[in-house]
């Protein structure tokens, strides 16, 4: 894990507990709502993205809260964030600032946590020791 102050640790983890609350909603709203089908079906993709969607929101999610998976998580959810403003873009229409922004959110939690904390720690232990 990269090293960081206290306060920018409580700032990841406020973040990453904000984001997992956005991303729990979105991937349920997914998995249960019907209008989420028909938006889906809507821009011409199939049902079964729309829940594969819905899963990995719901996984990633749970992820961001797991101290050890946090840095992976994010990056995963990252690239979802990134086909969300393409779609919306170029598809779906409406603003993609909420997707934008949640692609900014993910990208610095797996920045600042890295994505394997544990190759990262060794690595540092390592290089101290020389």
């Amino acid at each position: 894990m990269a090293e960081v102050s206290k306060r920018t640790n409580i700032l990841l983890w406020v973040l990453q507990a904000l984001a997992a609350a956005v991303f729990l909603m979105a991937g349920s709203m997914k998995l249960t709502n019907p209008e989420a089908l028909v938006k889906f079906t809507e821009a011409g993709l199939p049902l079964w993205f729309c829940y594969f969607l819905g899963a990995a929101e719901v996984a990633g999610a749970i992820g961001l809260l797991v101290p050890r998976l946090a840095g992976l998580a994010a990056a995963c959810l990252a690239i979802l964030m990134t086909g969300a403003v393409v779609m919306h873009l170029t598809k779906l229409g409406g603003s993609p600032l909420v997707a934008l922004f949640l692609l900014l959110a993910t990208v610095f939690i797996a920045r600042m946590r890295g994505l394997f904390p544990r190759a990262q720690a060794r690595a540092s232990a390592a290089s101290a020791g020389k």
